[in-house]
């Protein structure tokens, strides 16, 4: 049944759509801000590349140890409850980490980074089935979609937000510290990390503030499990989440998709930076993928249902994947870093198609299904560590290509076969 019967006043589903649209705003303001972050810490804590990039490993390895629990906790408090709490988590992960940060004591500083992402794992194991039965499974990908317009608003803002309070004039910097001696250069990188603490309490204050207003918020209580029941499907007669083939294709698939995300946007200004693009440049790189998947957010939520379906959308936007990505290795300078921003725009409706397709009919084994989906955000941790790993050795355009696109024919064969597995030959 939809969801919809289970919240049958219009103007509820209306607000809680724009409840939901706030919280996917947090998550993509704090998801994309890595990218700039990864910049920030490599030269505040004077790192190499790989260990910059740990920032990304850290950050989205807390959501593979964070979603089962995550589940677990949503049983016991709730949804209301347990999105207030998710915010109250994220504030004190972002507190600890413009603290540490502060002391450049890098340790630390991930650690607040685990704490936020922490926080995001309890948030997004609420709050994607959440949208996605908010009314029929089959246009999930539509609000979710809406969603993602959010998100990417947010993801837009952050790297120009970062970039201008704290990574202004950051060329400049690394050339003063690079020429300067060891005491002059302790100084300078001690100011320069201590931008990062007013931007990450004020962050803090605003979450709490948030997870507040979400306790005393109309936000509906909503049984996935309920709504997200299909007897066509068969999972009535089924007893294990293991007999679902369907879902744990999905969680591959998501975990290479968020990967190939993850390397388009916060990865660029790396990439960008192979061709020796300057750093005053390469700080907003994000921001442009953003703008892509922003683009391609509008056209999913135009065409999708009306034009096209959910899981042929997802082909194309795997076709286009495994092209951009090609030409992006066959270019060079702004031409490819322009092929690899472009990615954004494959890659926008890819998780709002899907992580529907996965959880279809799970029926009780819904939310299980969606805290196992999350994990599969891991692959934002190991999937562009092995480009920061590999591209010390290899071309780093050859190794962005090698691993861009096997993960997009997954996805594709996913699109066309995976998300059919275990169930009815009828169903698409």
């Amino acid at each position: 049944m939809s969801a919809l019967t289970a919240a049958p006043e219009r103007s509820s589903v209306m607000t809680s759509i724009a409840i939901v649209g706030v919280l996917f705003f947090i998550i993509g303001f704090f998801t994309w801000i890595n990218g700039p972050l990864i910049t920030f810490v490599r030269l505040a804590f004077d790192l190499d590349e790989v260990n910059a990039f740990l920032v990304l490993m850290v950050f989205y390895l807390s959501y593979f140890f964070l979603a089962l629990p995550s589940s677990w906790i949503l049983k016991r408090t709730g949804m209301k409850k347990g999105l207030a709490l998710s915010l109250f988590v994220m504030a004190g992960g972002a507190a600890a980490f413009g603290q540490f940060a502060t002391q450049r004591w890098y340790p630390g500083a991930l650690g607040g980074l685990f704490v936020i992402g922490s926080g995001l794992a309890l948030l997004q194991t609420a709050i994607n089935p959440y949208i996605s039965i908010l009314g029929p499974i089959e246009t999930a990908a539509r609000r979710i979609a809406l969603m993602g317009i959010c998100n990417k608003i947010a993801g837009i803002l952050a790297p120009i937000v970062i970039g201008s309070v704290v990574l202004h004039g950051i060329g400049d910097l690394s050339a003063q510290v690079a020429a300067a001696d060891a005491a002059t250069k302790a100084t300078l990188l001690d100011e320069f990390a201590a931008k990062i603490h007013a931007p990450y309490l004020f962050m803090a204050a605003v979450l709490v503030l948030l997870a507040v207003g979400v306790l005393f918020s109309p936000l509906p209580e909503l049984k996935p499990s309920e709504a997200n029941a299909a007897p066509s499907t068969g999972a009535a007669g089924r007893t294990s989440i293991f007999q679902f083939p369907h879902l744990w294709l999905g969680v591959l698939c998501l975990f290479v998709y968020v990967g190939v995300e993850v390397m388009a946007g916060d990865a660029i200004g790396t990439y960008g930076h192979g061709f020796e693009l300057p750093l005053d440049r390469t700080k907003i790189f994000t921001s442009f993928t953003l703008g892509a998947m922003l683009a391609g957010y509008i056209a999913g939520l135009l065409l999708i249902p009306r034009v096209v379906s959910q899981a042929r959308y997802l082909s194309i936007s795997a076709i286009l994947g495994v092209l951009f990505s090609v030409g992006a290795y066959v270019s060079h300078g702004y031409v490819s870093v322009g092929f690899v921003a472009a990615l954004g725009f494959a890659n926008a409706m890819m998780w709002p198609a899907i992580f529907p397709l996965a959880i279809q009919g799970l029926g009780r084994f819904t939310e299980i299904g969606s805290a196992l989906l999350i994990m599969g955000i891991a692959g934002g941790a190991i999937i562009p560590q092995l480009f920061a790993v590999l591209k010390q050795h290899y071309d780093f355009q050859l190794v962005f290509a090698g691993l861009m696109v096997p993960c997009y024919l997954y996805i594709l064969f996913y699109s066309v076969r995976g998300h059919r597995a275990g169930l009815p030959a009828a169903h698409d």
